[in-house]
């Protein structure tokens, strides 16, 4: 393994990447690293990170079909709990 720099951690936890590390990775502003630990050390790696929905499409159906009933009032939550299981 080849040192190219070092860096300090402050007192928040942060450091900065150098500019001859940052160039070597193509991390260019905006870019997400991912860290991961291994026997030798820390790698720091390029990533992408994409949106995962919660939700199944089942799940999103029901909740635009509820957001879409207008002035549903219930007594009680187990009424409400029922018509959402119903959904």
């Amino acid at each position: 393994m080849t040192i190219l720099k070092t860096a300090k951690v402050t007192s928040k936890g942060q450091i900065t990447i150098p500019n001859r590390v940052r160039k070597l990775l193509h991390l260019d502003n905006g870019v997400s690293v991912a860290f991961g630990v291994t026997k030798q050390g820390i790698l720091l790696m390029p990533c992408k990170l994409a949106a995962v929905s919660p939700y199944t499409p089942g799940e999103w159906a029901k909740i635009e079909k509820l957001a879409s009933a207008k002035g549903k009032v219930y007594k009680t939550a187990k009424e409400a709990k029922s018509h959402v299981e119903d959904l």
